[in-house]
């Protein structure tokens, strides 16, 4: 081989060497950034040329479903009744993707992409069908879920409801929604223009109340602090704890009062079980303070409390659903600690952690890890995966349990008996927290479960900035959501 070959031949090995190392650098390295360029339309010709999974209710309600259309992407996305169920299916975007509800928690699976489709996806590449996206069925109780919408009619707030003995939720419903068929259209200039007015500021509709807003939780936070209480040994219903009319929150001179003069007790004291029944601020900011913050704090944490609450999907499967952590002060003052056991101060939580409050005593103690989906199915309906349910944790005794059972149904027959439904034993407790310059507003609060004695659903309801007391703004939703549940 003379000279001027063997140049020509270097030079063709090296023009393959530098091809070979820039295909590899392109499909290997630099493949995910080029899959997520907004230039890049292949990745969305490919998302959208086959059908992406639905997402069910209970019933088997289609709330999410992909239809075909004429036009280059072959398929669009469609919300039924959009609004009601947003806070659970979330949204699916030519342009934003998928940052919220199943749609994001269950991304893979519903794309047809994910490894638990493997044969799914080989029987397609073989035949040359569609990869058809999986199915999720979610344990939402569509009739229940309407309920709540429309007993929150538009206002500010959210509500929650759990089956205790599995930590199915039920219902998941956030006010103001909007509408995710908003974002799904093809027109990408249209999607960005309804993003951006829907995400702006902290009022977003967007924003899942139910999970990712933060509330001080007002007199329901007396059943954490009654339930440390009860736990200690030390505390029985029938114990007399002090009261008054007034107390003079520590090293302050703020008084705190009661709403009621039956909160007071009697020559400055009060049984524990009327001090929940009839909301006693002045006896539950003492007792919080005679427990100690360390104490109320663990007692919270067995709750949930200072950690997010994983709520649906996984890294295998999409971008983790959770709720945010719930929170309560670390090494608190007297004084914030004696507000922070009445549920004010630097206390706050998230509906969904109020309603598996309640759901942890209607199940004896036990808290079951709350879950949205029942199970999912391949397109053939086979299937894929099924929920079990797990134990979260062991909040408290059962004996703790009966007894918190039995002091959140005094909140009803003592102090709440618009909240009785009629042949049904209701466990709640209401909530008022103020809030807003001079406290002048409110976030309405209850939380509670039915039938007490043999519980079927765990709710938490809050209304956002209302000039209504608990148990005035969010108990009749409330009643509302266990006599849909229940048949009444």
């Amino acid at each position: 081989m003379n000279k001027y070959l063997r140049q020509l031949f270097t030079a063709v090995i090296v023009l393959f060497t530098i091809l070979g190392l820039s295909s590899s650098i392109i499909t290997a390295v630099q493949a995910t950034e080029l899959n997520r360029n907004s230039l890049n339309l292949r990745g969305l010709y490919h998302l959208y040329g086959a059908p992406r999974g639905s997402i069910l209710a209970s019933d088997g309600t289609v709330m999410a479903k992909s239809d075909p259309v004429n036009d280059s992407f072959e398929y669009q996305r469609s919300y039924s009744n959009g609004a009601l169920y947003a806070p659970v299916t979330g949204f699916f975007s030519i342009s934003q993707g998928t940052d919220r509800g199943i749609e994001s928690s269950r991304n893979r699976l519903l794309t047809g992409e994910s490894d638990e489709l493997f044969f799914e996806k080989a029987k397609a590449l073989f035949t040359g069908n569609e990869n058809k996206g999986a199915s999720i069925e979610t344990s939402i109780d569509t009739k229940l879920q309407a309920t709540a919408y429309q007993a929150l009619g538009g206002l500010d707030g959210a509500a929650v409801a759990i089956e205790p003995k599995t930590g199915r939720i039920l219902a998941m419903v956030s006010t103001p929604s909007y509408d995710p068929s908003a974002l799904a259209s093809h027109d990408a200039k249209t999607v960005n223009e309804n993003y951006n007015q829907l995400s702006q500021g902290t009022e977003s509709p967007m924003v899942n109340h139910a999970i990712s807003q933060l509330y001080p939780p007002g007199s329901t936070f007396k059943t954490v602090v009654a339930t440390a209480a009860l736990e200690s040994g030390n505390y029985h219903p029938d114990t007399q704890i002090p009261a008054g009319a007034s107390y003079t929150l520590p090293n302050t001179n703020t008084q705190l009062p009661n709403a009621v003069w039956q909160a007071n007790g009697k020559d400055g004291r009060i049984s524990l079980e009327d001090a929940l029944a009839y909301s006693s601020n002045t006896a539950f900011a003492q007792l919080g303070v005679s427990l100690g913050a360390e104490t109320v704090k663990t007692q919270a944490e067995k709750f949930g409390f200072g950690q997010p609450i994983h709520v649906d999907g996984s890294n295998s499967t999409g971008n983790i659903m959770q709720a945010i952590s719930s929170k309560f002060p670390e090494n608190p003052s007297p004084d914030k600690l004696a507000l922070a056991s009445i549920g004010q101060g630097d206390v706050q939580t998230t509906p969904l952690q109020d309603a598996l409050i309640a759901s942890a005593v209607a199940n004896g103690g036990v808290l079951m890890r709350p879950t949205l989906v029942d199970r999912v199915r391949s397109s053939d309906l086979s299937v894929i995966s099924k929920t079990t349910p797990t134990v979260m944790n062991r909040t408290m005794s059962g004996n703790t349990a009966s007894t918190m059972n039995q002091m959140m149904r005094a909140v009803i027959v003592k102090d709440n008996p618009d909240l009785a439904i009629p042949g049904v034993e209701v466990a709640a407790k209401t909530g008022t927290a103020q809030i807003g310059v001079s406290n002048a507003s409110i976030d309405g609060w209850v939380i509670g479960f039915a039938p007490a004695d043999d519980p079927k659903i765990a709710v938490a309801v809050v209304v956002h900035n209302t000039n209504l007391l608990g148990s005035m703004a969010a108990g009749p939703i409330m009643k509302a959501m266990f006599e849909e549940a229940l048949g009444k």
